[in-house]
Order: structure tokens, then sequence, then C-alpha cells
């Protein structure tokens, strides 16, 4: 009767109709009252989407020439360069940080929403959103309100000891998996957004609806890291040890000369495929097979084998891989850094059946297309449940921006783990996890999901018109889907194409990255509005068009 009273109390003040959505009721207020201003909107309204503009006839020929050329560095006459903020940061990297980035002659200041500034005050529209990162934008005013709060609140206490956050940061994953599908968990029908377009609506609604809702039992747990390369490496530690548990309940089972020491466990290899990127810490860099970045460090870890993403037959398939020794496979759904490649569903079906038989674990690795880069909350949650993994690792949006990372597994893969068999010090903070709710509970809401599907679908309407007007340079089909979108290069320009593409947008005020060895990878922010997305296409159009150019 009280939360009805309520509930009434709020709509006859004319505001929206309270959520009924099952992964929020059990929260009771997500976020600071505060909240409820549209002033932590940044981009674009996180209420509802934008009416889908026109589409242009024509490449846009606005930004020929560039608008962002940096100072040189190092200086021409360094002698007699006057040292401005720009140098000297530079020089001072130069000096001191380790040189293992090949990174422009620019140095950020500041930025707000999808905007960032240089020290030379130059603008810049970010399109790579910190490598998929600031979900919400740069300076969010609800992640720095967060931030201050709760600094000033409990910054660190180590795991020895509980604190508020984590498990409220573990129950909202594991409710929404629940709730949107992933991990074994069907999609059931979603309910629609808060009938209204205010951008008010949400945290006093779902307080309103949290009254006596019976708290979930479960069904998944979550391990905290600070960033994805450590949730990979905590995910396949998992998968050893569930592996050697199998082999060991199998091996005894057959065995009538007593229980086997686990140092004769076979049961170790892991399976990855190529074009993958896990991290560059040395377990997560073995199952990262690209010689660049590997050759340097061998050798890795033993017993990783290396196949093809959506590939049925012959040596390169996990058909061929996936054996009885296998305690792994390790794979992204949409490879990211290896070139925006997604699987296909059939694919993963028969991996996921191949694992069931030999009892190897699935990982999804969805660092960077997880936490509604898609326009759901995982990459898998649309697909069957006959096509999901047993663990999902995940990282880069989850804090906005904020260095965290988690491992979310099924509860019969959980089981293995015991006190002292993971840990960390820093993982699952206080902080990290405070700031980790606030952003999954904005970016979970059903208007804000609603918009990132719309700024999407108009974003991949603007590129899907680039192979037609410049058919000799890019590819004919757009990769990805949601806001992880790539532009393959044809064979003429995949060596040269996607930097020359990135280097050039970014003279012209635009930051985007490249992807593998053939593309060039757009990922802003979940909330970035229609209107930089044309800008940022109108300017990719003017760089092909002076591409085109320079071969006539």
């Amino acid at each position: 009767m009280m939360r009805q009273n309520l509930a009434t109390a709020r709509l006859a003040r004319g505001r929206c109709v309270p959520t009924t959505h099952p992964a929020r009721a059990v929260f009771g207020r997500l976020l600071p009252p505060s909240t409820t201003s549209s002033r932590w909107s940044s981009s674009q309204s996180e209420s509802s989407p934008q009416p889908p503009p026109s589409l242009p006839s024509s490449p846009n020929r606005s930004y020929l020439l560039p608008t962002h050329t940096p100072t040189p560095f190092p200086p021409h006459s360094s002698s007699s360069s006057p040292q401005n903020a720009t140098t000297e940061v530079l020089s001072l990297a130069e000096s001191y940080l380790l040189p293992v980035y090949a990174r422009p002659p620019i140095v950020l200041s500041h930025g707000k929403g999808s905007w960032v500034w240089d020290t030379e005050g130059r603008k810049y529209l970010d399109f790579s959103a910190g490598i998929a990162v600031n979900c919400l934008g740069h300076a969010d005013d609800g992640i720095a309100e967060v931030l201050a709060k709760q600094s000033a609140t409990l910054l660190h206490a180590s795991n020895v000891y509980h604190n508020l956050w984590a498990a409220k940061l573990a129950q909202l994953l594991v409710e929404l998996t629940k709730a949107e599908g992933g991990l074994g968990f069907p999609n059931s029908a979603l309910p629609p957004p808060a009938g209204t377009s205010d951008p008010a609506c949400g945290p006093e609604e779902l307080e309103a609806t949290s009254t006596n809702v019976k708290i979930g039992t479960g069904g998944a747990k979550v391990f905290f890291s600070n960033s994805g390369t450590e949730a990979n490496e905590g995910a396949l530690k998992i998968a050893r040890k569930v592996g050697k548990d199998r082999w060991l309940a199998k091996v005894s089972a057959s065995s009538s000369s007593g229980s086997p020491s686990m140092s004769e466990c076979t049961k170790t290899e892991i399976v990855c495929f190529q074009n993958a990127f896990h991290g560059r810490s040395l377990g997560a860099l073995s199952v990262t097979p690209n010689p660049k970045y590997q050759a340097p460090f061998a050798p890795l870890l033993p017993g990783v084998k290396v196949g093809k993403v959506n590939v049925y037959e012959g040596k390169d398939s996990f058909g061929e891989l996936v054996g009885e020794n296998t305690c792994a496979v390790i794979v992204e759904p949409i490879q990211g850094e290896g070139g925006v490649n997604p699987l296909q569903v059939e694919w993963v079906r028969e991996l996921r059946k191949k694992c069931d038989e030999v009892g190897a674990v699935l990982i999804f690795d969805e660092v960077q297309c997880g936490l509604y880069r898609t326009g759901s909350l995982w990459a898998h949650s649309t697909w069957p449940v006959d096509c999901h993994p047993d663990i999902v690792t995940m990282a880069k949006p989850l804090a906005g921006g904020y260095p965290i990372g988690a491992v979310l597994m099924r509860d019969n893969v959980a089981e293995t783990m015991t006190a002292g068999t993971h840990g960390t010090t820093f993982g699952g903070s206080p902080l990290a996890c405070a700031v980790g709710h606030h952003v999954l509970s904005r970016i979970s809401s059903r208007p804000f999901i609603s918009s990132v599907s719309s700024t999407s679908a108009h974003l991949i309407s603007r590129l899907s018109l680039l192979p037609k007007y410049f058919p000799s340079i890019l590819e004919p089909t757009i990769r990805g889907r949601g806001l992880i979108l790539g532009l393959g290069f044809n064979e003429k320009w995949r060596q040269d194409g996607p930097g020359k593409l990135v280097g050039m947008a970014r003279e012209r005020g635009v930051l985007l990255l490249t992807a593998g060895k053939d593309a060039v990878r757009l990922v802003p922010s979940l909330n970035v509005g229609q209107e930089e997305v044309d800008l940022a296409v109108d300017v990719m159009e003017s760089c092909l068009i002076k591409m085109e150019q320079e071969t006539e």
C-alpha cells in the first residue's frame, strides 16, 4: 500500500510512470537525488531519441583543408623557440615516460560531453571515447558528483573488509543479466520506457517501486578487477581451475587405484582466435595472437592453440583445436582491436556445443563490445541461450572512465573458487564500485538504450553511403553493430588507408581509431548526439575525397 501511495502521489504531481523493470525494482534509489536534474545529460538527452534527420545526396566537401595542424615537435630550433604548454608537456614526456605509445604531438587539457580541447585551444570531436570507455562522455556532472562524494567518504579499504558498493554493483550486473539476457539467461521481453520524455524521470520513481520487492537469489557471481586485462587474466585462471576439477572428477571416477595427483592433469590447454585482443599482461598476451605484440616477449604460456573465427572446417576450425585437454576457449563476440569482426551466431552455437562436449569453459571477452555498446546489455544478450558463455569479462565503460574491470560467471563455474584462490588489492574498491553502480544505473535505463539505438541507426545510415561514394577505397559493407562500427578498406588501401584517414580526420578536428590491419573503428560515447554523428561523417567524407584525389 505504501508503495502504491508513493507512486500515486508522484503521478498526481505530473511526474512519469514508475518503471517495473525487474532488474531495477530491486535496488531502491540507484542515484543521488540530484540525478533528477537534466544537467546530467551531456551530449544528448538520456530520456528520448531524436527524430532521424534526412540523409545527404552527396559527400560533404566542407572539410577538405586541415584546421587542427599541431605545432611541430621537437621544435625546428629548440634553442630559440619559446616553450609553450604543449612543448613543455611533450618534452617532459619524452624525458620521463616509457616510450611505448606512438602519439600525435597534441596534449589534451579538458573535455565536456563528446568534445575535448588541447592545450592550444583547439576543439576536437572525440569519436573514440577513450577507446570505448567514456560511455557518458567527458566531465560528466553525475560521475564527478559521485567521485567527490565517495572519495570524501571512503576511498579504499582493501578486500580484507566488505564495503557498501561492491555487492550492490555485483547485484546490479547479475540482475540486469537475468532480466535482459546473457550467461544462460534468456532475453525476455523488456518493459517499455517510462511514458515520458522528461529527463528527470528515473531515480525517485525507482525508489517508489522498490518497497517490499524480493531481492534475487543470485544465479551468477562477480569478481572485480581494475582493468579488462586483469579481468581476462582472472577468467583464464578460473577456467584453468575448473578444468582441473573436471579432469580430477573424470579420472577419479574411472580409476581403481586411488585419486590421481593434480600435477598429472592434462586439461590445461586454451584456445583463442586470430585477430583477438585480450590484453598485454603475460597470460592475456598469450591469447592475443599478434606477432607484433607477442614476439618480443616469447616464450609465452604453453598449451595455447589459435583458430579463426567463423571457420567451420579445416585446421583453423575449433573442431580441430578444442578437445579433451582444453580447459578454456576465449573469444570476443565482436573483435574490436582486431578489425570490428562480429561472430556468426551459428558458429557460436557450434562452438558452445563443442565446449560442452569436452567440458571446456567458454569465455566471452566483452571488454569493448559489452555494456550496451551494441544496444543490448551484452553483445550476446539477444542470442539464443545455447550460444551463451560460461564467463563474461568486462571493463571499459563500466565506470565511465574510472578504472574498473569485472568477471561475471555462472554459479557452476564460480563454485570452484574458494577463499584464497584469487584476489586483488584495489579491485572492487568503494570508489570504483560507487561510480560503476551510478554509470550502469544510467546507461541501463530504457530511454537511454532507446536513444543509443536511434543514434546507431542514423550513424549506420550515414556510414552506409560511404562505400557507395568511395567504392575504390572502402569495402561495401559496414562492420559491427550498435555503436561499435568499422569501415573496412579495400586491398589496395589496407596498408596505409586506415591510418591516413585517422590522421586526416584529426587534422580536421575529429578523433577516430584504427582497428586491425584494414579498418577504422568508430566507438563514440553512448550519449553522442546526432548532430555530432553528422559532423564526424561529414569530416570523413571530406577526408576520403582528398584521399581519392591524391591517387588520381
